[in-house]
Parts: structure tokens; C-alpha cells; sequence
């Protein structure tokens, strides 16, 4: 099945393609669809990654495939979560570097006991003006003290997996795709559409 992928990240779109090899999954440009800045206005990952899906569904009226994924951390609250890829930015320019908002957090996180955190991860693939599956899983860790890992993206060098004694960005790709929040829901995802359109 040939699968629109609605993102305009390039780190995603590799995921995305290495978690569905059974697809054809497509980038927008790769449609003609040039960058689109969407308000992702949601209150929930569901309600975010279902912006996202329907944007692109209306342009390119393909099966459209969109992730809202975010860390919360225990004892913020929840925080990040569904604000993690804004984190602190002030609602103006162009908000701070992923290098920054790790930065922050493990900031506010200093001399913090609680380390409990946890991906999350919500697919949404769009598949007609009303009719969509839905997916979502977590990847729960502790918050490490410092980063550490060069691969990944995101705040992937920050949670550390205790089970693997290794932060998400020390892991290699095979590793984090069967581990990851992404990995586990495109896995449950994959399973639907076989059982839906045979592969």
C-alpha cells in the first residue's frame, strides 16, 4: 500500500519507512506538497496526530499516515508531553534548538529523585474523509542525568532504559525499533492493516 507519511521530518519519515517495509511509505515532497506549517492546537496526541493526517489527506487524498509523539516526565506533571517538540519556546521565532530543550529539561530535572518518564506515541492512519485507525503506545525509562548517545533524535539521548543499561541514542536502530514508543505502535498498526488489506 502506498502510504502518504504526514511530516515534513526527514529523521521520521526514515523511521517511519524502516517500521513499515511492507508499505511504500511516501514523503510530501516526494507528492509535490511543499513544507506546511500546521497548528497542532490538539489537547491529546490522538487529537494532534488527527490534524496532522487530515491536512495532508485533503491534499494528496492517498492513505495519510501521521505521528504525535512527546516525553512526559513524572514529576513535571506530564511535561513536556504533547508540547515536547515547542518546549520552551515562548510562542514566537523559532523556539529553541532540540540541543536547548534537552538542556532545559535535565535543568529542571536537577536534584530530582523521581526519574520516571516515558514516550509516547500516537499513529493515526487516515483512510477516507471519515474513516481512520488509531494506535498508541509508550517506552518508559528514567530521565538520565546527562545526555548520552549520538543516534536517534530528539530526547533520545536523555531516557535511559534500565532493562537494556542504555539511553534510547545508544541503541542501535534495529534495537530502538523494537523498543521505542514508534516501533511498538507501528508494530500493532502493521498487524490491523494485514488483518484489514492483507499486507
Amino acid at each position: 500500500m502506498k502510504i502518504l507519511a504526514a511530516t515534513f521530518n526527514p529523521h521520521k519519515i526514515q523511521e517511519l519507512k524502516a517500521l513499515f517495509p511492507a508499505h511504500e511509505i511516501l514523503s510530501p515532497s516526494e507528492l509535490g506538497i511543499a513544507q506546511l506549517d500546521i497548528e497542532e492546537d490538539g489537547d491529546s496526541y490522538f487529537a494532534n496526530a488527527m490534524i496532522k493526517a487530515k491536512v495532508l489527506w485533503e491534499i494528496a487524498r492517498i492513505p495519510t499516515l501521521a505521528d504525535d509523539s512527546g516525553l512526559s516526565v513524572k514529576a513535571l506533571g506530564g511535561a513536556p508531553g504533547i508540547h515536547s517538540a515547542r518546549y520552551g519556546s515562548n510562542g514566537g521565532g523559532q523556539g529553541l534548538s532540540q540541543k536547548e530543550k534537552n538542556e532545559r529539561l535535565l535543568g529542571e530535572m536537577r536534584g530530582v529523585e523521581n526519574r520516571e518518564c516515558a514516550f509516547f506515541c500516537c499513529l493515526v492512519l487516515v483512510t477516507g474523509d471519515d474513516s481512520f485507525v488509531s494506535v498508541q503506545e509508550t517506552c518508559p525509562g528514567l530521565l538520565a542525568e546527562k545526555a548520552q548517545g549520538e543516534g536517534g533524535f530528539g530526547y533520545d539521548p536523555l531516557v535511559y532504559l534500565p532493562e537494556l543499561d542504555a539511553t534510547v541514542a545508544q541503541l542501535p536502530p534495529e534495537l530502538k525499533n523494537r523498543v521505542s514508543h514508534r516501533g511498538k505502535a507501528a508494530r500493532l498498526l502493521d498487524g490491523i492493516l494485514s488483518n484489514i488489506f492483507g499486507g
